[in-house]
């Protein structure tokens, strides 16, 4: 059951009605703003990332933070993990940067052997992991239709799609999903070579390739790099390739190294109240509210953990 509006949230809400006179009809309410949602939340709205499934790429221009999605391909994120842990990455570039499109990493030498960098204790084949069962999950689903999906919303933070039908939901390919590059084969993706999505969410993607996560903090030094002249973004210059300094779990990071961060949850109803805020934006500067919102239009709000916060 979803925990009741925070009472300063319903405050928001019902405060434009609370002096109405007996005899008159109330006042439409005024409903809260995003920024207002977001302010009147309480600690319950925000959960903290699990440190043994977020990974820290490290670029020359800072950290990207990475939020692993187990729940939806438990095989390539056992994998990435494998290779993280085994400092696959490091040393590694970013080889491709395509214009409205993604941002991908790994071995400059593909498939090219011998030079390609061992994988250590990853698995070299894996299953697709297009899609998951949709039972079990936890599932927020938005109000709106959606042109790809019978239905979409979120799970834990993670911006979904599921087909009740067919009984599968899957991530959608939406700014900053994380995924698993692979070639014709729908099994050749190991989790080795990594991409972001820094354009319009790619939906026609969902469902032909393995979706592993999606960035938290970062994406500025992932979306700001120089775009590739060769074919689909890749760099022809190697010296325009960007070094990965390092990749990590936080797990493995000293817990004064790791990000003080929460991301808002998205199974309450102050999740409910940022959506409506989202769907119909009442700020001052809006002359027409949409009544609707795509799934890759709502950012996961990320805050920094508040100084009276407990750690765990």
């Amino acid at each position: 059951m979803r925990p009741i509006l925070p009472a300063s949230l319903l405050a928001l809400s019902l405060g434009a009605c609370a002096h109405a006179p007996a005899n008159n009809p109330a006042p439409v309410a005024k409903a809260p703003t995003t920024q207002e949602v977001i302010d009147a939340s309480t600690p319950r709205d925000w959960r903290s990332l699990d440190p043994e499934h977020t990974v820290y790429l490290q670029l020359p221009a800072g950290m990207v933070v990475i939020e692993l999605a187990p729940a939806f391909a438990p095989e390539h994120v056992a994998n990435i993990r494998a290779l993280v842990q085994g400092r696959y990455f490091d040393g590694l570039s970013i080889n491709r940067s395509q214009d409205n499109f993604v941002v991908q990493w790994g071995d400059p030498a593909g498939d090219e052997l011998p030079l390609r960098r061992p994988l250590g204790e990853a698995r070299a084949t894996l299953p697709a992991e297009f899609s998951r069962p949709a039972d079990g999950l936890d599932f927020t689903a938005l109000p709106d239709r959606d042109g790809w999906a019978p239905q979409v919303g979120f799970v834990d933070g993670f911006a979904a799609a599921r087909d009740p039908d067919a009984g599968k939901a899957w991530l959608a390919h939406c700014y900053g999903t994380v995924g698993a590059g692979r070639a014709m084969a729908p099994d050749s993706s190991n989790g080795s070579e990594l991409y972001v999505v820094t354009g319009q969410s790619p939906r026609q993607l969902d469902l032909n390739i393995t979706t592993v996560g999606r960035v938290v903090v970062g994406m500025e030094h992932l979306s700001t790099l120089v775009r590739g002249k060769g074919p689909l973004g890749f760099y022809t210059d190697p010296a325009r390739r960007t070094p990965i300094l390092a990749m990590r779990l936080a797990s493995e990071m000293p817990e004064d190294q790791r990000a003080k961060i929460e991301v808002m949850r998205t199974d309450t109803a102050t999740w409910d109240a940022y959506v409506e805020s989202r769907r119909n934006r009442r700020d001052d500067w809006y002359v027409h509210p949409a009544g609707h919102v795509d799934v890759c239009n709502l950012a996961v709000p990320v805050r920094p953990v508040p100084a009276d916060t407990p750690e765990d």
